[in-house]
This record gives structure tokens, C-alpha cells and sequence, in this order.
């Protein structure tokens, strides 16, 4: 997906670039047609507000109060025109969306340390996690012994059944919370269940029967996540979508919407993309992570590969997880990884996924005594940091299950202190489909703060200064001196006199002067400057501006070996 697709795309189209209140990607609109528009104003919209869009000839289609803004269709050619509102803060175009995305079992409870935490019976029971997907079928394992555990469910797709046409978003619920009720007992020799087996699951439908979705939709769902809050208990929201960058995640509504959740006590866990290969900048994948994975606020997770072992020491960073750091704002992503790679999980052959990716399917002789080479009906694999942000969202039910004292910024920044710092040098890895081979490095732009420890996260007890936050850093480049700097606003826990210093959260050899995270020339290894070199190098997209940077590319459902 490009912005073309995104965008009405004309050559005799209007221009807004003098003007700051309208986004970059409006500009060569059609002035003969209309636009959806998402405006963001300094308070709520009021119906003087709505009359005045009207009165331009356009159509109120929305509202939502966490971001103070409204949803428009209106006339290209009287954008300008409602730019000079001088209530308006900011227009975007209601951009689309979609999913972020050899059967082997992929052990990732085992290699998260996530048995542990269920023996003591963490278990995420109490804990509303809303996922904002494709929606989820109702499926033997999201049941208890007394109830389903989808306690609410809403379509904000065309206001009909919440249930999962597309197979995505049931696949994510099963990695937050399915129970393995399908995979329990005699017959079966091996388990299938998520992070936090016990918890209660908000169903909030906003990607088609094509995992397709829109800024507006999506908004609309994180605004009731927000709403219904005290009701379900919701703690968590797990976004595992995305689309490209267009502008700063200060003006971007969608990024808005995220920090309003986040600032009403709601963990917000977001899939960094699956770009990692997109070189279409010249950035060898750097600089692809998608919206709203680019806000500083959210835990925006990457994907490793289990390599089909409970070892954790093996395994690899997967070549097709987006990298930071971030267009426009430059913030370091992803801020942790998690397993993503050939992920089994929650099933439907009804669903469209299994159309559209039919190598995918699993013997029941994976994890089944008598199974054959019957394909399972219930269970399914895909690859993606869609797959790796439930994990990260099971886990954060899990600690708050433990202390619901926790708010979003002491969760954050514990599991980023205690996340793995082991990792090779570099690794490589081949396209199954391709036969392209892909080398990665393990520097802060890929891995960030290391990999998800579930059982270290829990038994980390550390606490935030009061008015501070764990806001994601961001980096400035020295042409005279070629360093790299992390830039932290004075309330931000990862300043170097707070608790989590930069040494203790990125790891002990790493800091060399007052806020350089890569000492002389490295992050993990010695070749990790592989990824500055190619953002900051001397053949740069960016150079010394922020302008020229190309956009990073849709989400795709992805895997390798």
C-alpha cells in the first residue's frame, strides 16, 4: 500500500504545504471531490463546529471525544477554508489500514518464562484486554468452566456481528488469553494456550472480512475501549495494526487516540510493522516502523523467531520486523520483541485468512497422540509482529493481575528494564517463498530495550518517581562529532539520574558520555552501526532534515525460516 491508495491522487490537485494545520498527504487532492477528513480540534467539537463544516458542504460522519475531533467528508477545495477555523488544531485524511502480519510447535510460553508465573496462578483472571482487530469467533478455548471470557463485543466495521470473518483477530485473542481447552487431556500431548489464559476479552471489530480498516474506525474503537473502561475493567488494548507514517505522532489523530487511552490508565500495546525488508528508502529497513507504533507513549513491539525450541538462547530477530527509529520524530522503536514468527494460535476454516494463506494449516499430529496429517480445525499458524504484540499484551494483564495498583508507564518501563540484553552480533535469515536472504543486526533500532521476560517482569518491584513517565526516547545525530544521542525530556524515566538510567535499561556496556547510547561505535556488537550508518551515513535519505523521508509501506502478514 502506498500513498497513493491512501489519498485521492490527481495531477491538477490542490496544494496546502504553506499551511500547518493540514496534512502533507492531502496535498495534490482533486479539488472537485470530497475527502474524508479527521479534524482535531482544541475542545470537543460542538454542533456550531459541525454547522460551520456544513456549511462548507460537508458531512459530519463522527465523533470522538478522545482526541477532541471529528469525523468529516467535505469538500477538497474548502479544507483551506475550515483551516482558518481557529478552533481547528489539525486535519489528516481518514487514511486506511490493515492487519500487521513448515508447522513446528513454537514453545513461546516456555521460552518467555511464562510457566512459571502460571504456577503461582497469574493467570490474568479480573483483566479486560480489548482487542481492536478483525473481531473473534466464539471458540471452545476463550471459555472457562462457567462462562466465555468475550465479555463484550461491538463491530465498528458496518454495525452488524462482532464475530471474525477474516481469522486475524481471533488468532491475537488466543495469544493473549486462549485457555488450550481444545488441546487439553489425555489425547494430547502438548498444550496450546496464551499468556494469560484466565482473562476477559473485549472484542472491538474494526478490520473487514480483508483485514482492512481506516484511522476513523479505529479511533471510534479506542474511544469506547476508553469509555468502557471502569465497566470491563479494561487495563490493556492490544492494536496489532498499523499503516505508514505521514506526519508527527503529535498531529496524527490516530497517535492522539493512543494517548488518550494511555493517559486514562489503559496499556496500549502496538505491533511495530513488518517492513524490516522495505528498502524502498535506501534505509535497509530502518526507519519503517508503522502508526501508531511510532508514538512515544505505547509499547510498540517487534518479532523474534523461537527457532522451534523452548531455548531462548537460539533464538533469532525475524528479518521482516519493522526497525526504528521512527520518521519525522525520530523516537527509538521498537521499545521491546517478542515471539512473532510461525505462532500457532486460535482457528477458523470458515475465516478468509485460511483462503488467503492455506500453507499455514497444522497437522492435528502436531499436538495431538493419535493426530494425522489432518489439518486442525481449531489451531493455525502465522507470522508478524501481530503475533508478537499479544504477548507483550499478556503480559501486562499478567503484572496487573499481580499489582492492579500499576499504571501503563510503571508496566512499560519494567518490562523494558527487565528484558533479555543477550543477542548475536548479527543473523541471517532466508525468504521461504523468495530464497532472498536478509542479514539483521541487533542494535537498539531492532531489538530496543531486549527481549520479553514475563517471569522477570513479575518480580520486578521498582516504582516511578512521582511526574515522571516512560515515554520512548528520541535521537539526534552529531555531524561533527558522528554520535548518536538519546534526547529525554527531564520527566522521563530513562534520564540518566532516574532509577532506570540509560545504562541499566539498554545494558551496562553500552553508554559511553552523558546520554550516548552506542559508546563509540556499537549498541550490541561491533557491526551494529549497520543501521546508523545506512540512516545517518554519508549516502542518507534523511541527511540533516526530516523532509525527504519516503513513507514506510503497509502492513503484510509475513513469515520465514
Amino acid at each position: 500500500m502506498n500513498r497513493a491508495l491512501l489519498t485521492l491522487v490527481l495531477t491538477a490537485g490542490l496544494a496546502f504545504a504553506g499551511n500547518p494545520k493540514v496534512s502533507g498527504d492531502l496535498d495534490g487532492a482533486d479539488p472537485t471531490s470530497s475527502v474524508d477528513v479527521i479534524v482535531q480540534y482544541s475542545a470537543m467539537p460542538t454542533e456550531g463546529h459541525h454547522q460551520r463544516v456544513r456549511a462548507r458542504g460537508g458531512i459530519l460522519k463522527g465523533q470522538f471525544h478522545a482526541i477532541k475531533g471529528a469525523h468529516y467528508s467535505i469538500p477538497v477545495s474548502a479544507l483551506e477554508d475550515l483551516a482558518s477555523d481557529p478552533d481547528v488544531i489539525h486535519i489528516s485524511p481518514n487514511r486506511a489500514l490493515r492487519a500487521a502480519d513448515s508447522p513446528t510447535l513454537d514453545y513461546y510460553e516456555a521460552t518467555l518464562n511464562t510457566p512459571l508465573a502460571w504456577q503461582l496462578g497469574y493467570d490474568g483472571t479480573g483483566i479486560g484486554v480489548a482487542v481492536i482487530d478483525s473481531g473473534i469467533i466464539d471458540i471452545p478455548d476463550l471459555h472457562n468452566q462457567n462462562s466465555y471470557r468475550v465479555v463484550y463485543s461491538q463491530d465498528f466495521v458496518n454495525g452488524g456481528s462482532a464475530t471474525d470473518t477474516y481469522g486475524h483477530g481471533s488468532h491475537v485473542a488466543g495469544i493473549i488469553g486462549g485457555g488450550g481447552k481444545n488441546s487439553t487431556g489425555p489425547s494430547y500431548f502438548y498444550t496450546i494456550k496464551g499468556i494469560a489464559p484466565n482473562v476477559n476479552l473485549i472484542n472491538l471489530r474494526v478490520l473487514d472480512q480483508n483485514g482492512q480498516s481506516s484511522d476513523s474506525t479505529v479511533i471510534a474503537a479506542i474511544n469506547q475501549a476508553i469509555n468502557l473502561k471502569s465497566q470491563y475493567n479494561i487495563r490493556v488494548i492490544n492494536l496489532s495494526l498499523g499503516r505508514p507514517v505521514f506526519e508527527s505522532y503529535s498531529q496524527d489523530p490516530l497517535c492522539q487516540a493512543v494517548e488518550a487511552a494511555w493517559k486514562a490508565g489503559i496499556v496500549v500495546v502496538v505491533a511495530a510493522g513488518n517492513e524490516g525488508r522495505n528498502n524502498s528508502a535506501k534505509t535497509g529497513g530502518y526507519s519503517t516502523i508503522t502508526a501508531p507504533g511510532n508514538d512515544p507513549y505505547v509499547i510498540t513491539v517487534g518479532a523474534m523467531k523461537t527457532m522451534g525450541t523452548s531455548n531462548r538462547g537460539n533464538d533469532l530477530i525475524a528479518s521482516y520486523s519493522s526497525k526504528g527509529p521512527t520518521l519525522l520524530d525520530r523516537i527509538v522503536k521498537p521499545d521491546l520483541v517478542a515471539p512473532g514468527n510461525r505462532i500457532i494460535s486460535l482457528y477458523s476454516s470458515s475465516t478468509n485468512l485460511n483462503r488467503s494463506y492455506p500453507g499455514n494449516e497444522i497437522p492435528t499430529s502436531l499436538y495431538q497422540s493419535n493426530g494425522n496429517s489432518t489439518a486442525s480445525d481449531t489451531y493455525y499458524t502465522l507470522s508478524g509482529t501481530s503475533m508478537a504484540a499479544p504477548m507483550v499484551s499478556g503480559a501486562a494483564a499478567l503484572m496487573l493481575q499481580q499489582d492492579p495498583t500499576l499504571t501503563p508507564d510503571t508496566v512499560k518501563a519494567r518490562l523494558m528494564k527487565t528484558a533479555s540484553k543477550s543477542f548475536p552480533t548479527s543473523s541471517t535469515a532466508t525468504d521461504p517463498v523468495t530464497g532472498t536472504n536478509y542479514t539483521s543486526y541487533y542494535d537498539v533500532f531492532s531489538v530496543g530495550s531486549g527481549y520479553l521476560d514475563i517471569w522477570a517482569a513479575l518480580n520486578n518491584h521498582d516504582t516511578l518517581t512521582a511526574g515522571t513517565n516512560a515515554n520512548s526516547p528520541s535521537v539526534v545525530y552529531d555531524t561533527s562529532t558522528k554520535k548518536v544521542s538519546l534526547v529525554n525530556a527531564n520527566n522521563v524515566v530513562w534520564g540518566t539520574n532516574g532509577v532506570w538510567g540509560t545504562n541499566i535499561v539498554w545494558g551496562s556496556t553500552v553508554v559511553s558520555g552523558t546520554n550516548v547510547v552506542w559508546g563509540t561505535n556499537v549498541v550490541w556488537g561491533t557491526s551494529s552501526m549497520q543501521g546508523f550508518n545506512v540512516v545517518w551515513g554519508t549516502n542518507v535519505v534523511w541527511g540533516t532534515s526530516t523532509t525527504d523521508v519516503t513513507e514506510a509501506t503497509a502492513l503484510t502478514i509475513n513469515g520465514e525460516n
